[in-house]
């Protein structure tokens, strides 16, 4: 596992009057000037409840969209409000993220208290990690605390820049999905079995070309799995392929033969003519029509599914396998969270990750009944595909350097 420090090393002593600069990742979609998810604000809930508890004085960093520039339209006022009701305490928003009136607000806090830092991206600094800003924003804590996960891919200031100027933890959740994650690819209990979905291979070779040998079996699905039924000389129809990546879907078929790792490819869709519409009918990898597009695994392919999962110890779920947001060709998907809510009752481990997949697990109801739904989307595929992560570095990095001092 990595080797870094966390909250949990830290008591009420070290933390009480204390100024703990805690990056969260508070992206989180907006209407009507409200949160409609909020998955992401109640998973910072323990890091900020026990940051309070402890008597810091606790300062927020977050961003929210890809704003270019100062843009009022991304404020973190509305996730203030929610921040808020959720604590039951106030959470003040800071006039902006560094300068004057920023370290006036935060030099007039007391112990306990919570403020907010604007959006940190209203500031192109802080993708570009400049050492300017990221010394103004170390400026504002006596203490760093990393809990975005979600982020921890990114090389920006508030991610890994700050981590060289103040002692530096990871927070809660953040230590929480580097054990779930890292033990998954450590030590899974068998067979582990991985459920890799969504619409483009290009997206998943990492992942794919990652986890063969280290999986028994795995599960492709959604529309990736039509790039390698061309790939196997099987008809489409009108479902999404892309030509450019079929060498990688060959190379994946083959690499999956050479390591012992079981291939589950569907072997029947639900088609329709429009993503949006109803299905038309349901047809095999043997006579897909010219004119059909493939939407979601048919009930073969889930009853096989079902058959391979009987008995897995570990199941890692990444991406759909249909136009869930369209109830017609959601089934597939939706058997899948009902798979793995029974396998974690009967003691598997199973984590879920990847934004359409949480999507999906939020629309079963089910999400509590798997061991772990991580928040990670990009940053838990990064990890899973063996990449170093930017933000997990710069802790490990800051506890090398604490050892050393």
């Amino acid at each position: 596992m990595p080797g870094f420090r966390s909250l949990a090393d830290l008591g009420s002593a070290d933390l009480a009057g204390k100024r703990v600069l805690v990056r969260e990742d508070l992206n989180v979609p907006l209407a009507d000037g409200k949160p409609t998810d909020d998955t992401r604000i109640r998973a910072a809930l323990p890091t900020i409840r026990h940051l309070v508890a402890g008597g810091a004085r606790v300062v927020v960093a977050a961003h929210l969209g890809r704003p270019k520039g100062r843009d009022p339209k991304l404020t973190l006022a509305p996730v203030a409000t929610h921040l808020e009701g959720l604590l039951g305490q106030p959470v003040r928003l800071a006039p902006g993220v560094v300068g004057p009136e920023v370290e006036a607000a935060v030099a007039a806090m007391k112990d306990g208290e919570v403020l907010l830092l604007e959006n940190v991206r209203f500031h192109p600094e802080e993708e570009a990690n400049e050492p300017g800003f990221v010394a103004q924003l170390a400026q504002l804590g006596d203490l760093y605390v990393n809990d975005a996960f979600g982020t921890a891919h990114r090389a920006h200031g508030s991610t890994a820049g700050v981590a060289e100027h103040l002692p530096a933890y990871a927070g809660f959740l953040m230590a929480r999905e580097l054990e779930v994650l890292g033990g998954l690819l450590e030590a899974p209990g068998r067979p582990f079995w991985a459920i890799i979905g969504g619409s483009k291979v290009s997206s998943k070779i990492g992942v794919l070309e990652h986890l063969l040998g280290k999986v028994d079996g795995m599960v492709i699905g959604g529309a990736m799995a039509f790039t390698f039924w061309k790939a196997m000389g099987k008809p489409t129809g009108k479902s999404l392929v892309e030509d450019d990546q079929i060498p990688v879907a060959l190379r994946v078929l083959e690499a999956a033969k050479a390591s012992g790792t079981t291939l589950l490819l569907p072997t029947d869709t639900l088609v329709g003519t429009d993503p949006k519409g109803a299905v038309t009918g349901t047809h095999t990898d043997t006579d897909m029509p010219a004119d059909a597009i493939g939407l979601d695994v048919g009930p073969a392919s889930v009853a096989a599914i079902r058959q391979a999962l009987t008995g897995a110890q570990t199941i890692l779920w990444n991406g759909p396998l249909g136009v869930f947001e369209n109830p017609a060709f959601a089934e597939g998907t939706l058997a899948v969270a009902a798979m793995l809510a029974e396998r974690t009752a009967a003691g598997a481990r199973t984590v879920v990750g990847g934004g359409d997949s949480v999507a999906a697990l939020e629309q079963s109801g089910l999400a509590d009944k798997v061991t772990h739904v991580s928040t990670g989307g990009g940053a838990s595929l990064e990890f899973l595909e063996g990449q170093v992560l930017p933000g997990v570095a710069a802790l490990e990095k800051a506890a090398l350097a604490s050892t050393r001092a």
